[in-house]
């Protein structure tokens, strides 16, 4: 194995040897700059001596035990459901090293009691747990956290999440989640970060940083788990566990930075996905997890599988059990989570000479690097605490982001009364219409480990602002009907709505007594998103459809509130509904912030993480669209083609190709201009682009004015696009943004440092290269910016 320092000294051997040479010649990815250690506890001298003097004592049954991971409590995945396993055994004869789902001191104290005082060497078992938008205390989901273009809200929902988890004696989290999600269709879309990946990398940075403190050793840090590794989200056809295809190019350009961002951030662990990419499944596949992580990227901690993941390799058909267990140990994945491959097959596989001992002693060493460097073998017991309670503090948190990732959608003037938000005047009563109005357990979101009873409702927010008799409430339907509320309801969902037409018509008879309706609808979030709910339908559920049509009917003011886990498709919506908040699963603080947006206490600044659609039939659906040899310039081109200038295009022949509302979307209660786009510098050479590493070189600026009445922030955006270069490069992409907050006619002179590595791309090569060109440069509010100006690169 080669050193690092020999690594490091070739870079820069490379380098000033390019540098001697043409500007024209691609700069290999290796040879620019290298990053420091992502993770400088794990790389440690100090500590790597103290793993391997404990390596040498290990028998190799025992180095066996620390890959093998079983969860003891409540999880996902086939056969977890009532299970009673008695682990106390394996425990002490180091046959394990790590549970999941075990869950407050008593639990974890009773099995690290027995590894610390029965086993052999006295190593502390590895807890671990989903912790996906707070513990405890429950946030947004992170798409909704997203929405806030706000890494320090990510920052502090893992930082709220690992000071609980820890709390509760788990020093691993299964998050973040990372994986780029271009497909609505995909339920898992709510743990990620959406479809682009410089927002997404900078989110990556942000949990990582809020979960680990920068310091796994303090006592309220926690390991993360960053997953699922790799290109998940680019499922074929929005499909759970389906596989992914896709060229290396994209691979790397789109889906790899934020696991790679994650990585340089200090990431501990990272846990790999079900899916197989292009033909190789991801769970035992070398270039990910080990020439790209390992190698390009210097990854020092162990990767685990995801639930079953290593046996379900038998169903990919790359062998049978013994067979993808080494696959999968040789390829990179350290531990079996819930796969018992691991601890049944390698042992013999070692001795029998199919896997060299070198093999297990590498991957125990990295499971054991992050014991040591969390304190597990000098703090092992988590102490008792009082049961949780929601304190006014963590409200507070909760609340801060939820109303930082509310997206004012609409809010169009409704005849010469002007818009409908915010509602200032608290004299009007308000109907308040839709099964997400009073729901507590949907409005916390899936994926939620807080109690729904702490989830203060829109209903009991609206009467708190407005009051009681200000507020005509009627739920209209349920989430779901038919048989799909009976299946929901044996499985813990609410019972169905016996006569679906007599609530309707009580909810429109509602709306006819207020000045207002406000309809609040959504989706079932623990029934139909987050793992395996993908949905081919991206409408309402159940009877919302006509529940909101025949509200609008009245012909009353309506505000709709989608509250769900996805972009959903409401095209109907958006042409006869005036104003739409997007206010997604808002955690605990639900109602307080949704009522904060609509009375106009936050003005909203929350922008889309993810495009919505028109039709379904448009997903996967992202704006950093690929150009064609026949575009369709006319963006609002939907009727069907008149003639061959219109048919024979890239377009639908049905429907617009534009999203519905696009990424990086999102209206405030006041208004913003643009003015001035300028460049520091006219032109650069690509070779002194070549040779920057990570430093910036040119600033982007532009003039940004509160052209409105009312103070407001505004997510100011870079987006870049790359012409004429050897590989076609996408029509625009985001590469840089910041929250600015401006009081009526106030202006600001907004800058984007960038660099080689805002205007990098691969070629056909596998390189990262800039190549002479002349870069479009758009700055805005949203990925329609038209504020444009440009920069050359030459030779």
């Amino acid at each position: 194995m080669r050193t690092r320092s020999r690594i490091t000294l070739r870079r820069a051997l490379v380098s000033a040897l390019l540098l001697t040479t043409s500007a024209a010649l691609p700069l290999p990815a290796q040879t620019t700059p290298s990053r420091p250690v992502p993770n400088k506890q794990l790389a440690s001298r100090e500590l790597n001596a103290k793993v391997d003097a404990l390596l040498r004592k290990m028998t190799l049954e025992e180095k066996i035990g620390q890959l093998v991971q079983f969860s003891a409590g409540f999880a996902t995945g086939p056969g977890s459901e009532g299970k009673n396993q008695r682990f106390d055994e394996m425990v002490e004869k180091g046959q394990v090293g790590s549970f999941l789902n075990v869950v407050g001191a008593d639990a974890t104290n009773h099995y690290q009691h027995i590894a610390m005082e029965k086993s052999r060497l006295h190593i502390p078992i590895l807890f671990g747990l989903d912790v996906i938008h707070g513990h405890r205390t429950t946030f947004p989901i992170p798409l909704a956290v997203a929405a806030s273009f706000d890494p320090a809200m990510g920052e502090l929902v893992a930082r709220t999440g690992a000071e609980e988890a820890r709390a509760d004696g788990v020093p691993w989290v299964f998050s973040p989640m990372v994986d780029i999600a271009r497909d609505a269709r995909w339920g898992r879309i709510i743990e990620s970060n959406g479809e682009d990946p410089f927002l997404s990398s900078a989110m990556a940075r942000a949990w990582v940083r809020g979960y680990q403190q920068g310091d796994l050793s303090k006592p309220e840090s926690v390991a993360v788990s960053v997953k699922h590794y790799a290109a998940y989200g680019a499922a074929i056809a929005g499909r759970d566990y389906n596989a992914t295809d896709m060229s290396q190019i994209t691979l790397r350009q789109v889906y790899l930075k934020p696991y790679q961002a994650a990585v340089e951030e200090g990431a501990a662990t990272l846990m790999s996905s079900f899916n197989s990419i292009n033909g190789v499944p991801a769970t035992a596949n070398p270039l990910t997890l080990d020439k790209i992580l390992r190698k390009e990227w210097g990854f020092d901690g162990f990767v685990v599988s995801d639930w079953g993941a290593v046996g379900e390799l038998i169903n990919h058909s790359i062998g049978d059990g013994p067979t993808v267990a080494r696959k999968a140990l040789t390829a990179g994945v350290e531990m079996d989570m819930e796969g018992n491959l691991y601890g049944t097959t390698i042992a013999a596989q070692v001795r029998s000479g199919k896997i060299s001992e070198s093999v297990i002693d590498e991957a125990a060493r990295r499971v054991l690097r992050v014991k040591f460097a969390l304190g597990l073998f000098e703090h092992p017991f988590a102490q008792p605490s009082a049961p949780y309670q929601p304190t006014d503090e963590k409200r507070a948190r909760t609340r801060k982001v939820a109303d930082e990732s509310i997206v004012l959608l609409k809010n169009d003037p409704v005849e010469a009364a002007g818009t409908l938000l915010p509602l200032k005047d608290k004299n009007k009563t308000v109907a308040l219409i839709g099964p997400m109005a009073d729901d507590q357990a949907d409005l916390l979101g899936a994926w939620a480990a807080g109690d729904p009873k702490y989830v203060v409702t829109l209903r009991k927010a609206l009467e708190e602002k407005l009051g009681a008799d200000h507020v005509l409430f009627a739920q209209g339907c349920g989430l779901l009907n038919g048989q799909d509320a009976q299946i929901w309801a044996k499985n813990g969902g609410p019972q169905p709505v016996a006569d679906e037409n007599a609530t309707i018509n009580e909810a429109v008879e509602a709306a006819k007594k207020a000045d207002v309706a406000l309809v609040a609808l959504g989706e079932p979030a623990g029934f139909m998103e987050g793992e395996a709910g993908s949905r081919v339908n991206l409408g309402f559920t159940g009877n919302q459809q006509k529940l909101l049509e025949d509200v609008v009917a009245t012909g009353k003011p309506v505000i709709l509130l989608v509250a769900a886990g996805r972009p959903l498709e409401i095209k109907w919506a958006a042409e006869h509904v005036p104003a739409i908040l997007e206010a997604w699963s808002p955690g605990h603080e639900a109602g307080h912030a949704i009522v904060d947006i609509l009375s106009g206490d936050v003005n909203p600044s929350a922008k889309l993480p993810a495009s919505l659609p028109r039709a379904v039939g448009q997903e996967p659906l992202y704006y950093a669209q690929m150009p064609t040899g026949r575009p369709a310039r006319n963006a609002d081109l939907s009727h069907m083609p008149a003639n061959s200038e219109e048919k024979y295009l890239s377009r639908y022949v049905d429907e617009q190709n534009s999203a519905l509302f696009p990424f990086g979307w999102g209206l405030s209660y006041t208004t913003f201009g643009y003015s001035n786009p300028t460049v520091d510098r006219a032109s650069i050479p690509v070779r002194e682009v070549m040779a920057s590493g990570h430093k910036s070189l040119v600033k982007v600026g532009v003039d940004v004015r509160n052209t409105g009445s009312v103070a407001g922030t505004e997510v100011v955006q870079l987006y870049m696009r790359i012409p004429n270069v050897s590989v076609e490069q996408p029509l625009r992409e985001l590469k840089g943004f910041t929250r600015v907050t401006l009081n009526p006619g106030e202006s600001k002179h907004v800058e984007f440092p960038i660099g080689f590595d805002e205007m990098n791309f691969y070629n056909v090569d596998l390189r990262q290269v800039v190549e002479p060109t002349t870069y479009d440069l758009w700055v805005g509010g949203s990925s329609l910016a038209d504020a444009h100006t440009t920069l050359k690169v030459v030779e």
